[in-house]
């Protein structure tokens, strides 16, 4: 059997290995021609690309279904070096179970009518896009849903209802994988 390694984020984002990843299924490949790695994260729209989030924009993504994004970052070396101050959980998939997180992310962006993404320009840091997602989000479609309903799609017998908190969503993840690197210390 065929085994690939996913990671999983504190922040709820899942890298993928950009060469493992079928070009007619992702459309944003092309956006990321260099990167070896493709770390996925998703939210509500306004929140998300805010430069600094007001308690407006938090109260309507929580308690409103709202439009949401994909934010996608290209990057090369090491995922713990990339994202220092993050837990990242290495999880090993067979070629099966990727080729289904694969295309349930894939599904989670809108399209226009020739089968594009449809791009929103710059993400937040580095070689980063955002993308407009066919999904809602709300109080219960959170990222940390979101993450966990793509990892069930893999084959993960993670339950997206009990993965509300990211604490939540990492606690059934490290079952399933190996620790990469330890998240930072709860500040007192």
């Amino acid at each position: 059997m065929n085994w690939l390694r996913i990671c999983i984020l504190c922040l709820a984002g899942i890298v993928l290995p950009r060469a493992e990843l079928p070009d007619s299924v992702w459309p944003p490949l092309g956006d990321f021609p260099g990167a070896q790695y493709l770390e996925v994260g998703w939210g509500d729209r306004d929140y998300y690309q805010a430069p600094d989030p007001h308690i407006g924009i938090t109260l309507k993504a929580g308690l409103l279904p709202t439009d949401s994004v994909l934010h996608i970052v290209g990057f090369d070396g090491p995922v713990a070096t990339y994202f220092p101050y993050s837990e990242v959980i290495g999880i090993e998939l067979s070629s099966a179970g990727f080729e289904h997180l694969s295309r349930t992310i894939a599904a989670s962006f809108a399209r226009d009518e020739a089968g594009n993404a449809k791009s929103l320009g710059p993400g937040l840091y580095g070689n980063s896009r955002f993308y407009l997602s066919r999904e809602s989000y709300h109080l219960f479609n959170t990222c940390n849903v979101w993450t966990a309903r793509a990892l069930r799609a893999a084959g993960l017998p993670i339950s997206p209802a009990r993965s509300i908190r990211v604490e939540s969503l990492m606690f059934q993840a490290r079952k399933f994988g190996t620790t990469v690197q330890a998240g930072p210390e709860p500040s007192q």
